[in-house]
């Protein structure tokens, strides 16, 4: 599978930043490289028996307030049935438009997965099917914060959120952005 950038059978994650296509918005942005050693770095399966590793990140106040962003816009949706449903939706959608296209479509990371650190290992395993299924379109990271903690700091207090997904390239790229170190005031 060439598209898998974090396969745990590669020898060295150095040599997968070459095959993340980001979306344009983030490669455009200053902090393109930074960001390719922050999803690069720190790497883990998502279950014991696992064929993934996806990127382990810290819940970062700039993470939660692109999350927030990502919320407002109508671009977050929430759990993994509904990311599958949505995902599943998007590929009936991206089928029919290749069938009446003549260019092939790029393939860039257009859709992110952001997960609680607290799943059962059931969990993981319907998730790496899922990044198995949908390739280089969605990428998978993993935050270094429970379920209780992820839903609050995004929703509100008493809510839960093991799984959410980014539907729109712009919030994807948001959130990217925002695992990166700010940049310089000028």
């Amino acid at each position: 599978m060439a598209w898998n950038i974090f396969s745990s059978h590669c020898e060295k994650n150095e040599l997968n930043k070459k095959a993340l296509r980001l979306p344009r918005q983030v490669e455009s942005d200053p902090r393109a490289q930074q960001l390719l050693h922050v999803l690069t770095a720190k790497t883990r399966v998502l279950w014991q028996e696992g064929e993934l590793e996806v990127p382990v990140a810290a819940l970062r106040s700039e993470l939660a307030a692109a999350l927030r962003n990502a919320l407002g816009a109508g671009r977050l949706v929430r759990s993994l049935e509904s990311a599958e449903r949505t995902l599943a939706a998007e590929e009936r959608g991206l089928s029919l438009a290749d069938r009446q296209s003549i260019v092939p479509r790029g393939v860039r990371v257009s859709r992110l997965l952001v997960m609680a650190d607290d799943g059962a290992e059931r969990f993981y395993r319907q998730v790496e099917r899922l990044l198995l299924h949908h390739g280089p379109r969605v990428l998978a990271v993993r935050l270094e914060v429970d379920a209780d903690t992820l839903g609050e700091v995004v929703f509100g207090p008493g809510r839960r959120a093991r799984l959410l997904l980014l539907d729109h390239k712009e919030a994807v790229s948001g959130v990217l952005l925002s695992m990166a170190d700010p940049l310089p005031a000028s």
